[in-house]
């Protein structure tokens, strides 16, 4: 079985996380700057690690309704799904991911400044491993 590609589209950092080939564990991997080699990454990311599905993140208020992250994320969707019209990618409600990312790191004694640069792949991982254990839920 091919491996599944999470990311958690920001405006900054995308945080990515990969699964392993059974898909059932989702594992981080360094997040990605947002700019002009971002979707050249990922295209690059989605063959040297055998995707075959791609989660992108599509943030929501607690309410529903679209925010400005979901115009992002929603955007992100778009270009990964025009650079890689081969792929299946589809969108996955990721609301609360960076807020459990920010606890889980910080209950494991990590600092705020410390965070920073993980906590994107934190919140991909989390989104992916909600979308993964929804597969096994079916």
């Amino acid at each position: 079985m091919s491996r599944v590609l999470g990311i958690d589209p920001g405006t900054k950092r995308c945080g990515i996380a990969v699964s392993n080939t059974s898909r059932t564990m989702a594992f981080p991997r360094p997040a990605f700057a947002v700019n002009d080699a971002l979707i050249v990454r990922l295209c690059a990311l989605v063959d040297e690690e055998s995707i075959g599905l791609i989660v992108v993140g599509r943030p929501i208020a607690l309410s529903g309704h679209d925010t400005a992250s979901t115009v992002v994320a929603d955007a992100m969707y778009r270009e990964v799904c025009d650079a890689m019209p081969t792929s299946t990618v589809i969108q996955w409600d990721e609301r609360l991911t960076t807020f459990e990312a920010q606890r889980s790191l910080s209950l494991a004694g990590m600092r705020a400044k410390e965070q920073r640069e993980h906590v994107d792949s934190a919140a991909a991982v989390i989104m992916l491993q909600n979308y993964l254990d929804g597969l096994d839920a079916r």
